[in-house]
């Protein structure tokens, strides 16, 4: 059956390219062009039809037809093979990095295309999971992509996992755990010891980078208690945002593994070497875990606290900071008003014409007096003004007058009772 689907997806797929593209009958191969030519050349507008008439499109520019082009090519002809590592029931490495087609896995093992697609993606997906089905463990956990069966183990590779630490280590552990059998780990069955290998690699995997990025924010807060700088501050900002990811696959673990041990029917099917009625073992295994998961979800939840508390204590400094300068370019604005005020009188006496006061003795000191004097009143004026603005209350200057006048009510009538 899957032979048939995989000789019967080209043609399907090229059918479609011709439909979509508006081609006429396919030809792949014998005498026709090729695919490629094909989609070179009858990559044309498409026809509309409205009210009985045909209206064609404008054409596509260069740049819309190749990118066309290569989505249609990567549809017609699929990724068919994956990557993986085998693990038989000794713990010994069958196969390392091999090659498996994903309709031989599907059969082999009993699984359905969509149940492979979540551990054959490719990427580091955000969503972690671990699927139950008849015979095997669909596990998808950070860095870790894998298979578990009750005598089989396949760990696939992940884009960016092959050299890395934490896969080389995981790799280790896990050939450890499988070879010591079930009487080296207190009884537990090949299944449990490929996922308990696997827990113990994400928890410690979260434990490792929670520790830098508590160290890093750490450091930053600390720089930021002696100065305020905008560099300090940029680089906290980037550290919130990978703390905030860390703490949203953190959580993301740590509530699939509550859901799971809520589900009675899937810890029962978790049980692959061995039948029972019980589930106590994965029980106690998963919740061993599920507290690990949440003390590092609460450990970063307290960082993220600390964190927005910084932010919130750092924009009262630089709002406090901001108030400042903009209260002494307002003393700055009421200095220059009063200045300009007493040279009105200065500006009024410069005009070429005759006052009448030229000659006398009086008028210099007078005028000189009367300038000094309204430009004295106007900034203590205004002074008193700004002085009043600052005062920040719960109630107005009219309610303080009223409770005021309460308060003096109340002692001339407990003196006249007295």
């Amino acid at each position: 059956m899957h032979g048939c689907l995989a000789r019967g997806a080209p043609s399907y797929a090229s059918n479609f390219i011709r439909l979509a593209l508006g081609g006429g009958q396919p030809s792949i191969g014998g005498g026709g062009l090729h695919l490629r030519q094909r989609l070179t050349n009858n990559i044309r507008p498409l026809v509309r039809y409205a009210h009985g008439s045909t209206v064609k499109e404008r054409p596509r520019p260069p740049l819309e037809r190749a990118l066309l082009e290569r989505s249609l090519l990567k549809s017609a002809s699929p990724e068919l093979l994956v990557r993986c590592t085998e693990f038989d029931s000794t713990g010994n490495v069958r196969v390392v990095s091999g090659e498996f087609k994903k309709a031989e896995l599907c059969t082999k093992h009993g699984l359905l295309p969509r149940d492979l697609r979540k551990v054959d993606t490719g990427i580091h997906t955000i969503i972690p999971s671990i699927l139950v089905r008849k015979n095997s463990i669909l596990v998808n956990l950070l860095h870790i992509r894998a298979l578990v069966k009750a005598d089989l183990v396949l760990v696939f590779d992940v884009y960016g996992s092959t050299d890395s630490h934490t896969q080389s280590v995981f790799m280790y552990d896990l050939e450890n755990r499988l070879r010591q059998g079930s009487k080296g780990l207190g009884g537990l069955p090949y299944e449990f010891r490929a996922l308990e290998a696997i827990l113990v690699s994400v928890v410690t995997s979260l434990e490792a980078e929670l520790r830098m990025l508590k160290a890093m924010v750490e450091r930053l807060l600390g720089a930021l208690e002696d100065n305020i700088h905008r560099d300090t501050l940029q680089q906290l900002l980037v550290h919130s945002r990978k703390v905030s990811n860390f703490a949203r696959r953190a959580t993301l673990i740590r509530d699939h593994l509550d859901e799971l041990l809520e589900s009675d029917d899937d810890l029962h099917d978790m049980y692959l070497t061995e039948k029972g009625d019980a589930h106590d073992e994965v029980e106690l295994l998963l919740e061993s875990y599920l507290k690990q998961t949440d003390e590092i979800v609460q450990t970063v939840e307290n960082l993220t606290e600390n964190i927005r508390n910084t932010e919130d204590i750092v924009n009262i400094i630089l709002d406090a900071h901001r108030n400042s300068l903009m209260l002494f370019e307002i003393r700055v604005t009421i200095a220059t008003l009063a200045i300009a005020a007493g040279t009105s009188i200065a500006g009024l006496y410069g005009m070429n014409l005759p006052n009448y006061l030229e000659e006398a003795r009086w008028a210099f000191p007078t005028v000189t007096a009367t300038a000094a004097m309204l430009t004295l009143v106007t900034m203590v004026f205004f002074r008193r003004k700004l002085r009043l603005m600052q005062k920040l209350t719960l109630t107005s200057p009219r309610e303080r007058s009223r409770l005021a006048q309460g308060k003096k009510g109340n002692k001339e009538v407990a003196s006249i009772e007295s």
